[in-house]
C-alpha cells in the first residue's frame, strides 16, 4: 500500500519506529504518555511501536513514574545491550579502535601506535599497515567483549582526506599529505577471515565523525549551526547546518592564507596547514631555532613546546617557542574568521589532541584574532569554544555513523544476504508481456 504522498506503509512504520528509538535514545526514560507529543504520534502508532520494540529487546522497562491521580506510567528505554559498534580513528599517533554498546558505554578498546614523527609520510601512513591495525583491532575488541561479529550493527572508520562512496567500490580515501591516492579502504578490509558481508562499514573524513559526536553528545548540542574544527597533525573541518544535518568535511586546513608561503605537505603553498597544525607548527619551532625532542610522537613533542613556552615551575619561557606559538595564534584566528565569514555558524569549537592541548592554554587569543578578521555581524553572534569530548571524540563520533544508520532504519539490522524487494505488479506484468 502507498500512502498518498508516494511513501508505503512499509515507510511510514520505519519512520515511526525511527522516531520512537531516537527520542528514548536522546531523552529517555519516557513513558509511552509522554512519547506520543514528543514524537507528534497517535497514541495508538506508540503503543504498537513499543510493542514491537519490547519484543525484538530494543528497548526495555526501566521503573515508573506517577501520574496524575491514575497508575504509575511505565518508563521505557533503549536496551544498552541489545546492539553494538566500533569506532576507529586513524589518528597521526595511533590507530584506536573502541567497542560501544547502544549506550556508547565502552566495552573494550585497542591501540596501535604508528611510527614516530622522525619516520617518513607514507611509512607512517602505509595503507596496508593501517588496514592491518584495523582489521587486528577489531578482532581483539571483540575477542575481549566475547561478542561475535553478528552483534555489530557496523563499524565507523574516521580517516583524514577525503572520502569517495561508490556502491561498487564502497569507500576510497583522496588523501594527497599522506600519500593516499584512491586508496580502496573498505575493499581491503574486507576479506573472507574478516568480518561477514552484513556488517557494514562507515568511512568518513575525521573532522565529519568529530563534529558529528560534538553536535549529538558534546559542545554542539541543541546548535542549528556549528563548525567543529579538528585541529591534530593537520588541520581539517565539518560544517553542520540545517540543510546539511549530519556535516560536511571542508579541506579547511589547505585554504591559503599566505600567498608563496611555507610548502605545505599536501604540495601547494601557503596552506593554513602548513603554519597551524602539529607538524608544521614544531617544524616552524625548529627552523626558529627550537629544540623538540626527536625520536617522539607528535602529542609528547607538543607537549614538550608548550612546557617550553610556558614553563609551569616559574623559570622564564622560551622566547622562540613562545613567538611561534603566538603566530599560530594569529594564523588560526584568520582562519577561523573565513569559517565565520562564510558559514556563519552559531558555534565553533575546536577540538582534536592538539586542539585541546593548545586551546587550553591561547584560546583566548585564537578567539580575539578570529573576531578582529571577521566581518562584524556574523563575528558578533559566534562563540567559540573547546569542544566537551576529549581527544578520543573522533571514535565516539565514528561509533555513531553506524548508531545514525540504525535508527535510521527503524532499528532493523541489514539482511545476511541479499532480499531485492518485490517488484510493483505493473513491472511483473509487462515483464510477462516481454518474455
Amino acid at each position: 500500500m502507498t500512502a498518498n504522498n508516494g511513501r508505503t506503509v512499509r515507510d511510514l512504520r520505519r519512520e515511526n519506529r525511527a522516531a520512537v528509538l531516537r527520542r528514548l535514545y536522546f531523552d529517555g526514560p519516557m513513558s509511552r504518555y509522554s512519547l506520543a507529543p514528543a514524537t507528534g504520534l497517535s497514541s495508538g502508532s506508540i503503543s504498537n511501536v513499543v510493542t514491537e520494540l519490547l519484543a525484538e529487546e530494543l528497548v526495555e522497562e526501566a521503573g515508573s513514574i506517577d501520574s496524575d491521580g491514575g497508575r504509575p506510567r511505565t518508563l521505557l528505554r533503549i536496551t544498552p545491550h541489545s546492539g553494538h559498534m566500533i569506532g576507529v580513528d586513524v589518528g597521526e599517533t595511533r590507530v584506536r579502535v573502541e567497542l560501544f554498546d547502544l549506550a556508547l558505554a565502552e566495552r573494550a578498546h585497542a591501540d596501535r601506535p604508528l611510527p614516530t614523527r622522525g619516520a617518513g609520510h607514507r611509512d607512517r601512513y602505509d595503507s596496508e599497515l593501517i588496514a592491518g591495525h584495523i582489521r587486528d583491532g577489531i578482532a581483539e575488541v571483540l575477542a575481549a567483549a566475547g561478542l561475535t561479529p553478528d552483534r555489530l550493527l557496523g563499524v565507523g572508520i574516521g580517516v583524514p582526506g577525503i572520502v569517495e562512496h561508490s556502491a561498487e567500490g564502497g569507500a576510497v580515501v583522496h588523501c594527497q599529505p599522506i600519500g593516499w591516492e584512491a586508496v580502496p579502504l573498505e575493499r581491503m578490509l574486507r576479506g573472507p577471515d574478516h568480518l561477514p558481508r552484513e556488517v557494514p562499514y562507515f568511512i568518513e573524513n575525521g573532522a565529519k565523525t568529530l563534529g558529528q559526536a560534538e553536535m549529538w553528545f558534546g559542545a554542539g548540542r541543541g546548535a542549528r549551526s556549528a563548525v567543529v574544527v579538528l585541529f591534530g597533525s593537520g588541520v581539517g573541518a565539518c560544517v553542520v547546518t540545517e540543510d546539511v544535518e549530519h556535516g560536511r568535511a571542508v579541506e579547511w586546513g589547505h585554504l591559503t592564507v599566505r600567498v608563496r608561503g611555507r610548502r605545505c605537505r599536501c604540495g601547494a603553498l601557503g596552506c593554513l596547514e602548513a603554519y597551524a597544525g602539529a607538524e608544521a607548527l614544531l617544524e616552524r619551532w625548529q627552523e626558529a631555532g627550537g629544540r623538540p625532542p626527536s625520536d617522539t610522537d607528535e602529542e609528547t613533542a607538543l607537549t614538550a613546546m608548550l612546557a617550553a613556552a610556558y614553563p609551569e615551575d616559574g623559570g622564564d619561557p622560551d622566547p622562540v617557542a613562545a613567538a611561534v606559538l603566538a603566530e599560530t595564534a594569529e594564523y588560526l584566528g584568520a582562519g577561523l574568521s573565513d569559517l565565520i565569514n562564510l558559514f556563519q555558524p552559531e558555534r565553533i569549537l575546536v577540538g582534536g589532541w592538539a586542539g585541546l592541548q593548545l586551546g587550553a592554554r591561547f584560546l583566548d587569543s585564537v578567539r580575539r584574532h578570529a573576531l578582529s578578521y571577521a566581518l562584524p555581524y556574523p563575528s558578533g553572534r559566534v562563540g567559540i569554544d573547546l569542544g566537551a569530548l576529549g581527544p578520543d571524540a573522533v571514535t565516539v563520533g565514528a561509533a555513531i555513523l553506524p548508531l545514525a544508520d540504525f535508527f535510521a532504519r527503524g532499528g532493523r539490522r541489514l539482511p545476511a544476504g541479499p532480499s531485492p524487494e518485490p517488484s510493483p505488479a505493473w513491472r511483473t506484468t509487462l515483464d510477462t508481456r516481454l518474455a
